[in-house]
């Protein structure tokens, strides 16, 4: 090797060894410091492109458990107040029995009629007042049911079919007549028509029940898909950090080393001189 002021090969050798250390040291630190292994398409283009799309994918799912837990709120409130009706029923039909009999008096079938009256009033308000955030699937204001998001792509939905259980929905209403139990006759043709409504209301909240199930079930579903979407990014995206921590050490150890080689490398000019003293 020819000895030169001019050119000092050990020291760029040393230089750029210790260059490449700083740059593996530096890219080290940056992942113990976000915890990521790839942190955009530089460090890894496919990789990164596949974890973006898993990130799309559960925003969407995100989405779509919103909307599902709004279902879910929607139904639990309807289900509160369709049980509350579906108790008033069977307390009316405890009062138009006793008005059916035959040796109840007007004074009797009187009473019997304004509790009577006054369950039906809250039959109607409770109808009427099973609203979350606007919505209210007990009123009859409307026939269709309401689509609620149950995939990510948002080609399906669950529905969530409307139960009209006001007094108008159950046949209690003023058509063909309101029902009352002034007479025998009136306490007899509520009594039919109440159980009527029983089986209406029964079989209405039963199915409100299998849908708030099947909700249920769905919304769990999607939590459990954004789980395994969320550990298969951090299967692509994050860093070991107990291997990090083992190479930081290691090239930190590499740098105090480079920076010791290039010095006594920047030195061996100095051995020239030697070789002009007299």
């Amino acid at each position: 090797m020819t000895t030169s002021i001019h050119t000092n090969t050990s020291a760029m050798i040393a230089l750029q060894n210790l260059n490449r250390t700083n740059d593996q040291l530096a890219s080290t630190q940056s992942r113990v410091n976000t915890g990521l292994k790839v942190q955009g398409a530089r460090d890894n283009a496919a990789v990164w492109a596949v974890a973006q799309g898993q990130r799309a994918d559960r925003g969407s799912l995100e989405a779509v458990a919103t909307s599902l837990n709004r279902a879910t709120s929607i139904a639990d409130v309807s289900l509160a107040a369709g049980e509350q009706i579906s108790d008033l029923l069977i307390e009316l039909k405890g009062k138009a029995t006793a008005a059916s009999d035959e040796s109840a008096t007007l004074a009797m079938r009187t009473s019997y009629n304004d509790e009577f009256q006054a369950l039906l009033k809250s039959i109607q308000s409770f109808a009427d007042n099973a609203i979350f955030d606007g919505s209210n699937i007990l009123d009859g204001s409307a026939t269709a049911g309401i689509n609620f998001l149950a995939s990510a792509d948002g080609a399906e939905t669950i529905t969530l079919n409307r139960q009209d259980l006001t007094l108008a929905g159950l046949g209690l209403s003023t058509t063909p007549a309101a029902p009352d139990l002034l007479t025998k006759a009136k306490a007899d043709d509520a009594l039919t028509r109440i159980n009527t409504a029983i089986s209406t209301s029964t079989a209405r909240l039963a199915e409100l029940g299998a849908q708030s199930k099947q909700i249920e079930r769905h919304t769990t579903y999607v939590g459990k898909l954004s789980d395994a979407l969320e550990a298969g990014i951090g299967n692509l995206v994050d860093a070991d950090l107990a291997k990090e921590s083992a190479r930081l050490q290691a090239l930190q150890v590499q740098q105090q080393l480079g920076v010791q080689a290039l010095s006594i490398a920047n030195q061996a000019p100095q051995i020239i001189l030697s070789l002009f003293k007299g």
